[in-house]
């Protein structure tokens, strides 16, 4: 079997549980987008500031980080990286807490910032009402990225309707070929928050090479976490005067889980 490798190797970080976790990391190949090889795809920093919060404590029991909100500040270079993460408001049954992301060169200038509310989960079912939701789509074919850039090749993807080549919106399956840290599998919502940024360029309204669209922000909401692959359903909607909005569907094997959106900055190259 082929040794898995990773988008970030650790160098040093500081021990889990406590109020406050900070660690530092450098950054390979697979974290880089396809834009610049100097630049990282939003996808995988998010993952890696998601992580650092859930290294905190005492968090709620099981907790779910059911709202992630990453505020990109500025394109993340692909460098080594220091994550500070700090529970702000502790609690039993719900936390808040928050990251922030720089270079090793520039700690005290944040390339990305991130919130996250945390509720705690129950151990078994309770008698709460039953919702239906949205049934996983058919498996879809396995293809490749027409973009260059280490992380689509770190992504396996399978797609169901839409692409990569093809304008509008688009339902893929996904599934992480790399770590997002070395020696460690990701949990579910580290696989959402790794791939979720994806949503405005798998549903590109035209060509990546002729329409800037840039995502401010990313904001995930989850109910659950997902078990095994990830699927993503993705549309975006342009306003003339150069505003955006990438919606994306997110969901397993057994349905939605939850949803993520991404406020879009649109021009003309």
């Amino acid at each position: 079997m082929t040794e898995r490798t990773s988008f970030y190797a650790r160098l040093e970080e500081s021990a889990p549980g406590a109020a406050s976790f900070e660690g530092r990391y450098d950054s390979t190949e697979h974290t880089v987008g396809p834009w610049a090889a100097s630049e990282q795809h939003g996808g995988p920093p998010t993952g890696l500031a998601l992580r650092a919060i859930q290294q905190l404590g005492p968090l709620p029991s099981r907790a779910l980080p059911v709202r992630v909100t990453a505020e990109i500040l500025s394109p993340v270079p692909v460098a080594p990286l220091l994550v500070r993460a700090r529970l702000e408001r502790p609690g039993k049954r719900v936390a808040w807490a928050t990251a922030d992301v720089a270079t090793m060169e520039r700690p005290d200038r944040p390339v990305l910032r991130m919130a996250a509310w945390l509720v705690r989960r129950t151990e078994d079912p309770t008698d709460l009402p039953v919702t239906p939701v949205e049934p996983a789509p058919p498996p879809g074919t396995e293809v490749a990225p027409t973009w260059t850039g280490g992380y689509l090749r770190a992504i396996g993807w399978r797609l169901v309707s839409g692409g990569f080549d093809r304008p509008g919106p688009a339902t893929v399956w996904t599934s992480l070929l790399v770590d997002l840290v070395d020696g460690e599998r990701p949990n579910g919502a580290q696989h959402v928050a790794v791939i979720a940024d994806s949503g405005n360029g798998l549903s590109a309204v035209a060509d990546p090479r002729e329409l800037l669209f840039v995502n401010t922000d990313l904001t995930i909401h989850l109910h659950r976490e997902p078990l095994g692959p990830v699927w993503m359903a993705a549309e975006t909607t342009l306003d003339p005067l150069g505003v955006g909005l990438a919606r994306t569907r997110l969901g397993d094997r057994d349905g939605q889980i939850g949803a993520g959106a991404q406020a879009l900055f649109v021009q003309p190259r």
